[in-house]
């Protein structure tokens, strides 16, 4: 298995973000790419540099007034006498149909949904580099990889087509998917992460041509809070192309398989030829958000289950946060393809 990894991604270093009202330090760190490195190098696993496609890929799923805002926003919200040394939004429209302002602070309100996505000067960089890392990942397995592993950080799940959250900036599982679909592949994404994947979901919302599948812990009292809730299938005429796998906290191995399950039938019935295992590790037992209580054998069944599939799969790296096993659980899931 091929792991695509590009350096400039350890640039962005987030200080902080609120949480419960409270300014903490930000769990997303670029320490998280030496536990996964590590892992890929104890299997043995080539790694190499992403192709640079250049912006059009990525406008196939964010628009240019996004991409803008991202590579000029720090140096804009800079010019703010007194700025924070990030860009972290402090109002927000009710609706992202009213107005479209030219203030950087409004700017900032408009396209982050939290505070858990602060921008520094290399935020950009970092974000491009994952996305590519993505795309590539993607073009290898359409070359005929079986699997290939993209390790992309900043994350991407959380990230809509015009909004950053949770740590997110560019969508890297829709990028995936997206140029997976313009190949004529029938595409389903798979997310196994803590959180739901709710920008993916709101990505492909109105789409018929790829379904989304996300597992993870129960919206109503956990972060996304507004998404992720079993109801929601998809809109008018794509109705049946959203599937919300929701679990209680606390649940362990024996709840996550018994909802995999669920989500292969559905990769079944959906009849999908080749798959984005949006990968994410924080559903770990020790993760420090302590959601979930998978074990690490447990993403070795995680890992067996999908690898059993027997699809082209293009694996993405999203959660999975700094804690002694975080690499073995990596090592547990890929060692399965």
């Amino acid at each position: 298995m091929i792991t695509v990894f590009d350096p400039a991604q350890r640039a962005h270093d987030p200080q902080f973000f609120l949480s419960s009202g409270s300014r903490q330090s930000c769990p997303e760190q670029p320490a998280r790419i030496d536990a996964l490195l590590g892992a890929v190098h104890r299997l043995g696993l080539p790694v190499v540099a992403p192709q640079d496609g250049g912006i059009d890929p990525i406008l196939q799923i964010h628009p240019q007034r996004y991409l803008t805002f991202l590579q000029t926003i720090h140096t804009r919200w800079s010019r703010i006498p007194g700025a924070s040394a990030e860009v972290i939004p402090n109002i927000h429209p009710a609706s992202r149909s009213d107005g479209y302002p030219l203030s950087a602070v409004g700017q900032a309100g408009f396209h982050q949904t939290d505070t858990s996505c602060p921008i520094s000067a290399q935020t950009w960089g970092a974000a491009y580099a994952s996305a590519q890392s993505a795309l590539t990942a993607a073009d290898l397995v359409l070359k005929g990889e079986g699997a290939v592993y993209a390790l992309c950080r900043p994350p991407g799940h959380h990230a809509f087509s015009e909004l950053a959250g949770g740590f997110c900036y560019l969508n890297n599982s829709a990028l995936a998917a997206q140029r997976l679909t313009a190949a004529g592949r029938r595409v389903a994404i798979l997310d196994v992460d803590l959180h739901h994947g709710n920008g993916t979901q709101g990505i492909f919302y109105d789409r018929a041509d790829v379904l989304t599948v996300s597992i993870h812990a129960h919206p109503e009292r956990y972060y996304p809070f507004f998404w992720g809730y079993p109801e929601e299938r998809g809109s008018d005429g794509a109705e049946g192309a959203n599937l919300n796998l929701c679990l209680e906290r606390g649940t362990g191995d024996a709840g996550f398989l018994a909802a995999l399950d669920k989500a292969m039938a559905a990769l079944a019935l959906w009849g999908a030829d080749t798959l984005v295992l949006a990968l994410g590790l924080d559903a770990f037992e020790g993760d420090p958000f302590a959601g979930l209580n998978v074990t690490t054998p447990g993403f070795g069944q995680i890992g067996r289950a999908v690898a059993a599939l027997n699809l082209p799969t293009v694996i993405v790296q999203e959660g999975g946060y700094l804690c002694p096993e975080l690499g073995d659980n990596l090592a547990a899931v890929l060692r399965e393809f």
